[in-house]
């Protein structure tokens, strides 16, 4: 049986359940087996900044390469991207930064679409 996109179900539901394990095996590892050990200094200072690493990673593609202009960069999106940065950094309130790139977003995409 296929899902309409050339996938079979049976290796499309190995996959979900392969990434599944992975990911529960890597959590595991950190939590199961070292999660009431002591962490070194080292390791908990490069930890902290993880969370702050991978939204920035999700975003920059989809700021710089956008799918739906054919991969070539928007200055509304960029725009967009640089008010989030500054309004988050300047005020320190991520909720802020969001709220202001999305209307930048919103209306430039009105304004320039």
């Amino acid at each position: 049986m296929s899902t309409g996109t050339g996938i079979d179900t049976a290796t499309l539901w190995f996959v979900i359940l392969a990434l599944g394990a992975g990911s529960f095996g890597l959590r595991f590892v950190f939590l199961g087996l070292i999660g009431d050990r002591p962490l070194p200094d080292w390791l908990l200072r490069h930890l902290r900044y993880t969370a702050v690493s991978v939204l920035p990673a999700l975003v920059a593609p989809l700021v710089l390469w956008p799918r739906a202009t054919g991969g070539e960069p928007d200055p509304v999106r960029l725009a967009a991207a640089f008010v989030t940065l500054g309004v988050a950094y300047v005020w320190k309130n991520v909720l802020a930064g969001m709220a202001s790139g999305a209307l930048i977003l919103v209306a430039g995409s009105y304004w320039f679409g």
